[in-house]
């Protein structure tokens, strides 16, 4: 009976709407279209390419990934990798790095590394989020230069509908009613709109069992492998990064390594069949998840419904003019921004305001998202360093009686206040007992053993008796294990 209503938590998102799953659904495939057939163009390979990888991965992911609602397809930081290597090698070599890009993805969750996850703070994540929202509005800009003014009129009533419909009524997503309503006007009224039979070839069969034909030798490998890691991780960072969204968005938990094996099956799966690797996409899972989508079920009918609209409904999916994909968008990118965080800038620690700046700039100026990610946990670990160095302190008292100076230490020393503790100490005191105490203190690397075994030593020197008291368990087998030094003496 638990097992039963836990499938159908997944399945349903807990809400047991299956309309609102299925219009979510449906809503994320129009989302999905225009930026899969972008980053097709970047990756250097047909949009039937990015079309099929991402029926392909939405359909395996469905059952394989540990983040329900989560909508994952061909786009993003993936498509940049990969066109250094379609560009230099063709398309079979991208297949192969596609394989092993799942191959790896796979190994990587069964390692569990989604634990690495761990170090990306919440002032990077802002800064991903908004940085999203930045490049998915600014991607749409290119469909708004050079076009007649009736482009902007239709983006306009687009995103009336958008905005304006879900207070009259919410029973059918309003992005839905966007294309259905503008694609109605284009052809009832014919002007000179781009339609999405503008943007690129479209599949016209169902997808089939393809092998990269390629050299089975370790020259391939050689070739492929570091474009297949960079891929692999580009993928997983992307999505342990949207999956976390959609945590906070729904208060609920997901499988991070769940989702790792997941990718990597669905990648493996999409190689096999023709198709360039993906990762989750954050603008589309936020739709899915803004207009109801909760479990498996919207991002199962988001894989199908496209290659529904691919395949069966090509003749009309080619007349849908992309004003109304860049008004689903621009909603997207709008609904995707973390808007508090401007205020935040100024309310937050300014080490914090600087990480999120600096994630956004780092990914707006380069395009990878990866970048900024790597940039802000960066300089969140060294931030931290600071503030955790700056706790450290060291006060020095002489007892006259016994002649003895004693030394407190309060804090962590480590590799980054390790220093800071060293020169704390005068080297060249004149009593004839220096007690350092550690019970307020802890040990936590070589670096910081080293520095006390340093002091300890160049006071010994001076003729100095050297007491270290109060080391705690922990600290104490490190002493022991990496320095000279006798606790009650050195």
């Amino acid at each position: 009976m638990h097992s039963l209503s836990r499938t159908r938590s997944e399945w349903f998102g807990g809400l047991g709407d299956l309309r609102r799953e299925v219009l979510a659904g449906m809503v994320g495939t129009f989302a999905l279209i225009p930026e899969v057939i972008a980053f097709s163009f970047v990756a250097g390979v047909d949009p039937e390419v990015g079309l099929f990888a991402s029926f392909v991965i939405g359909i395996v992911i469905a059952f394989t990934g540990g983040r329900p609602a989560m909508i994952s397809g061909a786009a993003g930081s993936v498509a940049l990798v990969a066109a250094a290597l379609v560009r230099a090698h063709g398309l079979d070599y991208l297949l192969a790095a596609t394989l092993l890009a799942g191959a790896f993805q796979l190994v990587f969750g069964l390692l569990r590394l989604d634990v690495l996850m761990r170090f990306v703070s919440s002032s990077v994540r802002t800064g991903f989020v908004n940085a999203l929202a930045i490049l998915i509005f600014s991607a749409q800009v290119p469909q708004m230069l050079g076009v007649s003014w009736h482009t902007y009129a239709m983006i306009a009533v687009g995103l009336a509908i958008i905005y304006l419909l879900p207070r009259v009524t919410q029973a059918v997503p309003s992005p839905l009613v966007c294309i259905v309503v503008l694609t109605a006007i284009s052809l009832l009224l014919p002007m000179p709109l781009h339609t999405v039979a503008d943007l690129g070839r479209l599949p016209s069969s169902l997808p089939s069992l393809v092998l990269p034909h390629v050299p089975l030798a370790w020259t391939t490998l050689g070739i492929i492998a570091p474009y297949a890691l960079a891929m692999a991780v580009v993928g997983l960072l992307e999505s342990m990064m949207t999956a976390s969204v959609v945590d906070e968005l729904t208060d609920t938990t997901s499988s991070k390594a769940q989702e790792c094996r997941g990718l990597g099956l669905a990648n493996i799966a999409a190689g096999l069949f023709g198709g360039i690797a993906g990762c989750g996409m954050i603008g589309q899972t936020v739709g899915n998840v803004r207009y109801g989508g909760r479990g498996r079920l919207s991002t199962l009918v988001a894989g199908l419904f496209l290659l529904v609209l691919m395949v069966l409904l090509r003749p009309w999916v080619a007349q849908v003019p992309v004003a109304a994909l860049v008004a689903i968008m621009i909603m997207v990118s709008i609904s995707t921004f973390s808007w508090r965080s401007i205020r935040e800038i100024v309310r937050h620690p300014k080490t914090s305001s600087v990480v999120m700046l600096a994630t956004v700039m780092v990914t707006v100026a380069t395009s990878d998202l990866a970048a900024g990610v790597v940039v802000g946990v960066l300089l969140s670990g060294v931030f931290f360093a600071f503030k955790v160095m700056r706790l450290m302190s060291v006060t020095s008292t002489y007892d006259a009686s016994a002649d003895t100076r004693i030394y407190r230490v309060t804090g962590q020393i480590f590799f980054a206040s390790a220093e800071m503790f060293a020169d704390a100490f005068d080297l060249r005191d004149t009593a004839r007992t220096v007690r350092i105490d550690l019970a307020a203190a802890h040990f936590w690397d070589v670096t910081a053993v080293a520095a006390l075994q340093t002091v300890a030593t160049k006071m010994r020197r001076h003729g100095v008796r050297v007491e270290v008291i109060g080391l705690n368990e922990a600290s104490a087998t490190l002493v022991d294990r990496h320095a000279t030094l006798v606790h009650a003496e050195a």
